[in-house]
């Protein structure tokens, strides 16, 4: 992964346990979690509206 070891990937875990604290941890998970989701949900919604814009545009060409 990008070239990183265990060594640079625990010491990139320790620097982030010291400045968020570990009991704001599961909390920065759940945030980054809902904000992939999110941004999944409204890729899936942009490309159904755009299917439907090309539809409406081929509709109104064909008439």
């Amino acid at each position: 992964m990008f070239g990183l070891g265990m060594g640079e990937l625990l010491v990139i875990l320790v620097i982030v346990i010291v400045i968020f604290g570990a009991t704001k941890l599961p909390q920065l998970g759940r945030g980054l979690g809902e904000g992939i989701s999110n941004f999944r949900d409204g890729l899936s919604k942009g490309n159904k509206n755009d299917k439907n814009v090309d539809e409406k545009k081929t509709s109104s060409l064909d008439a």
